[in-house]
């Protein structure tokens, strides 16, 4: 089978070898061996089980909690001849009732579907009549509530294992502590303890932290460090992504802005037009850059400190795919803690102590005085032990004064 994998690797994916770990990930899977799969953002997860869904003679459901990022990979496996289709509210009545008739006719090599949508009785109805192969559950990370980004539709999936007692099933995420891989296994009652962990350290990443101090100056000089090249600008609030994109554009960059409060079409023309090259910057909420494959991009801008560490390492993911180095830079101030403290004030009890737990990771993070690979990696039970990694602020510049900006908070 392994053979026949690779096979469809080239003539289908258009690649002459898998990535570290694909192989023997995809073997593991042809034998019916439940996994968990650990791979940081852009290391080639989707391939884990879209190449045995190709495969098995029956069907892959795919779940996912983001519509854009099931769009991506249903609209880019339709371009390769894969028989691929999405079935949620978002369709127009006649497109999901073809979609549809192509499951029930057999059609249909892998289903994708958001977990709410998967567990609706008309659903389960429909699918219990098809041979299902496979569950691969993308970003897995949403079962645990140790993680950054807990749904509790997500905990219901283990109702699906009991109806597809044949399928395999496959968990796959970007972000996992040790404690969150844990939960994510007795969740969905991995049979196995099959558990493949790429390594998370992004050695071409170069990651950089300044106090903020007039951010639209240092991010206007930041970005004009890569003419023509892309990259994303990150916020926490949709009034600020506006607001940076007027400063941008009117400064004269090539720039579109992406957040929940725009239109789905100006949302798909900003990201459209951004994986074509046609426009360089993307300035977004963390809603932007789930699921989009593009190679290129150069630099990854915070404008706001991320809530925790997970959602850091997610988002300077999207850089530098390409192996090509990447610069990252994060801007840090009071105000930043003094948002994210009154947030979290305003949770129930133990989800404040959990939101306190990562908040003070992230800032252990951004305070450390060593090379920031070590907090970074250790976060996620990764040791890194090298003296000086070459590629962080602090290795380069050991001996620069450290501003503590928390005192102010």
């Amino acid at each position: 089978m392994i053979e026949q994998a690779k096979t469809l690797l080239k003539s289908v994916f258009g690649y002459d070898q898998f990535r570290p770990l694909q192989g023997e990930i995809i073997e593991n899977v042809l034998g019916k061996n439940d996994s968990l799969i650990i791979m940081p953002t852009g290391g080639g997860k989707s391939l884990c089980y879209q190449i045995p869904a190709l495969i098995f003679g029956g069907l892959t459901i795919v779940v996912s909690p983001l519509i854009s990022l099931m769009k991506n990979q249903v609209e880019q496996l339709r371009e390769l001849g894969v028989g691929a289709v999405l079935l949620n509210s978002s369709l127009f009545p006649a497109e999901y009732g073809w979609n549809v008739k192509q499951v029930e006719q057999g059609k249909v090599k892998l289903l994708y579907l958001a977990p709410e949508s998967l567990l609706k009785p008309n659903m389960l109805a429909m699918l219990s009549s098809r041979q299902v192969d496979l569950l691969a559950i993308d970003e897995a990370h949403c079962i645990s509530e140790w993680g950054h980004d807990f749904r509790p539709e997500y905990r219901q999936l283990i109702k699906a294992r009991s109806l597809f007692p044949e399928a395999v099933c496959v968990a796959l995420t970007a972000t996992a502590t040790p404690r969150v891989a844990d939960d994510i296994k007795n969740s969905l009652a991995l049979t196995a303890s099959n558990e493949f962990m790429a390594g998370f350290n992004r050695e071409n990443l170069f990651l950089e932290i300044l106090p903020k101090d007039r951010p639209l100056d240092q991010t206007i000089k930041f970005v004009r460090k890569f003419p023509d090249e892309s990259g994303i600008i990150y916020c926490s609030t949709r009034k600020q992504v506006d607001a940076l994109y007027e400063a941008l554009k009117e400064e004269g960059f090539s720039v579109r802005s992406y957040h929940a409060g725009m239109s789905d079409e100006e949302r798909h023309k900003s990201q459209d037009l951004f994986i074509r090259d046609d426009v360089s910057i993307v300035v977004a909420t963390i809603a932007f850059g789930m699921g989009i494959d593009k190679p290129n991009v150069r630099f990854i801008l915070h404008f706001d400190l991320p809530k925790n560490i997970e959602t850091y390492y997610q988002e300077i993911g999207r850089a530098g795919r390409d192996g090509l180095r990447s610069d990252c830079l994060l801007l840090f101030g009071s105000a930043d803690l003094r948002t994210i403290r009154h947030f979290i004030r305003e949770k129930e009890d133990h989800e404040q102590r959990l939101a306190n737990i990562q908040l003070n990771a992230m800032l252990g993070f951004a305070e450390t005085d060593v090379c920031r690979r070590i907090p970074l990696l250790n976060y996620f039970g990764e040791e890194y032990s090298a003296p000086n990694c070459n590629m962080c602020d602090n290795c380069l510049s050991p001996e620069k004064e450290l501003v503590d900006i928390t005192a102010a908070a």
